[in-house]
């Protein structure tokens, strides 16, 4: 299991699909953050997860929070990834696992498939939900719910 309730996440730095660098720095004290990891672009599950955000994204932005998505897929990936399912929210390239870790999200499946896993974050940086299921129904509704009762 990854980072739990009431944890502070760590401070990172990836790059999004478009290029440009993100600091949750920038956004710790301004805004909730829902951030999600999952496996891979393109896959079935995670097409339906990523897709699942967002259609309800104008939820999330209404109520202040910023969507984040993390995979180890490269940039070029998550540009590709985006367009073709009209993904609006930020999708970060984590290619040697590093914020993975960080969140302590393990392996699945024999330890063969990385980990999916959904934290929402308050706008001050503390973890108020975390859920842990490789199954992609459920992340999002759950997530919201968390930002729904934070809002």
């Amino acid at each position: 299991m990854g980072l739990k309730i009431g944890d502070r996440i760590p401070d990172f730095s990836l790059t999004d699909q478009d290029g440009n660098t993100f600091h949750t720095s920038d956004l710790i004290g301004k805004k909730p953050l829902v951030i999600f990891f999952y496996p891979k672009d393109n896959t079935l599950g995670c097409t339906k997860e990523a897709c699942s955000f967002r259609d309800s994204y104008q939820e999330f932005t209404e109520r202040g929070a910023e969507v984040i998505g993390i995979s180890a897929d490269t940039e070029t990936s998550h540009r590709k990834f985006a367009t073709m399912y009209n993904l609006p929210f930020i999708l970060l390239s984590d290619p040697k696992n590093k914020v993975r870790r960080l969140f302590k999200v393990e392996k699945s499946l024999f330890n063969l498939l990385p980990g999916r896993e959904t934290f929402v974050v308050d706008k001050e940086g503390f973890v108020v939900m975390s859920f842990n299921n490789m199954g992609a129904s459920g992340h999002m509704s759950r997530a919201l719910k968390a930002i729904k009762s934070i809002s």
